[in-house]
């Protein structure tokens, strides 16, 4: 079996999802990319989370072409793989339906930055992109050209919901938790009232301490 370490990353991500509320069913999913072979693990499509193994997640080539599984891939592959083949630092993608960062999806809206942990994490505001059907390469596209000005690992696209990108799958899934985190808490403080707005140039220096001083070094 091809990638047997990396299909065990990629299921155990894929489980952290429900576990963090970020998706409803079968909707939702992560993949990782491995540096060697430039292949592609990723979950299978509508499949249940509770009935993933690392033997049924599919392996695909870069194009989105399935190399090994017995199950059909994500009807997100060709998007995971756009932003595979753009963006060479990216091994780890995220999808996720997660209920507040979606909200604000429907809105068109970006999620503002007024926490001291959003700073950290994202630099600034999770930006809002487009809309695009699903199913295609035009959801990676989005995507990559949301996040391509932007600090945020993490973007959200209207009516859709949250991708988010990392170095591994693992910190992809990272920006994905912080994104519904922070969007709930953006949420609840504008029924309170009206939030306190962040410097600029305090964010900047929240997100540079945290990207280059803050934990094990």
């Amino acid at each position: 079996m091809l990638l047997e370490p990396l299909r065990a990353e990629v299921c155990a991500m894929n489980l952290e999802l429900p576990k963090n509320n970020l998706v409803a069913w079968t909707s939702g999913n992560v993949s990782a990319r491995d540096p060697e072979t430039n292949y592609v693990v990723i979950k299978p499509s509508g499949i249940k989370f509770q009935d993933l193994t690392p033997e049924n997640m599919v392996v695909v080539d870069i194009h989105g072409k399935v190399v090994e599984g017995s199950y059909s891939p994500s009807s997100d592959t060709a998007s995971h793989c756009y932003i595979y083949r753009q963006r060479p630092d990216v091994f780890g993608v995220v999808h996720t339906h997660s209920r507040y960062a979606t909200a604000f999806a429907v809105l068109g809206r970006s999620i503002p930055c007024y926490t001291t942990a959003m700073g950290d994490e994202f630099g600034g505001p999770i930006p809002c992109g487009g809309f695009a059907l699903i199913g295609g390469e035009e959801i990676g596209q989005l995507v990559v050209e949301t996040l391509k000005d932007s600090h945020s690992p993490a973007c959200i696209l209207q009516n859709h919901g949250v991708f988010a990108i990392g170095p591994t799958c693992e910190k992809a899934v990272q920006a994905a938790v912080m994104t519904e985190d922070n969007a709930a808490i953006v949420f609840m403080a504008t029924q309170m009232g009206t939030p306190i707005p962040i410097a600029e140039s305090d964010i900047a220096k929240l997100h540079h301490r945290y990207t280059h001083v803050y934990g094990q070094r």
